[in-house]
């Protein structure tokens, strides 16, 4: 089952309806704070994290922390500042692989070449995925995204 199918709306959606009802720079501030480890709103994170972070509201025990950065990492794929890049490129040396892959996506997607350097020693993660991510971002730096 996809995430709109269970959800209702694509990740996009939410977090672009998320924009629309708090503000852009709100979210992206959100995103920053959770990326470091801090509280925000129950609201933000059930619009970040979708049906998997209905904890939030129902009291049932949360999945690992390290979702709560995947989340943020996904808000910042949808609503950039330039004011997230340190948190970002923090991301990127995170002890949970999922945090590095989104990361790198978001590297990807925003063309965040002051990422370079990070982004071409994940080639050498591990973790497959993180590094198919790593080879990915730096194929975008590359070519500007064509």
């Amino acid at each position: 089952m996809n995430a709109s199918a269970s959800w209702g709306k694509t990740p996009r959606e939410s977090i672009e309806q998320e924009c629309a009802n708090r503000g852009k720079g709100a979210v992206v501030a959100g995103c920053i704070e959770l990326l470091k480890g801090r509280d925000v709103d129950a609201e933000l994170v059930l619009a970040l994290g979708g049906p998997p972070a209905r904890w939030v509201v129902t009291g049932e025990p949360p999945g690992p922390p390290y979702w709560l950065r995947v989340w943020a990492l996904r808000g910042l794929l949808w609503a950039w500042g330039d004011e997230a890049l340190p948190s970002v490129e923090a991301a990127l040396h995170d002890d949970a692989w999922r945090v590095r892959e989104m990361a790198l996506k978001v590297v990807a997607r925003h063309r965040l070449e002051d990422a370079l350097t990070a982004v071409a020693g994940l080639q050498e993660d591990p973790v497959a995925r993180v590094r198919t991510a790593a080879s990915r971002a730096l194929v975008r730096l590359a070519t500007g995204g064509q």
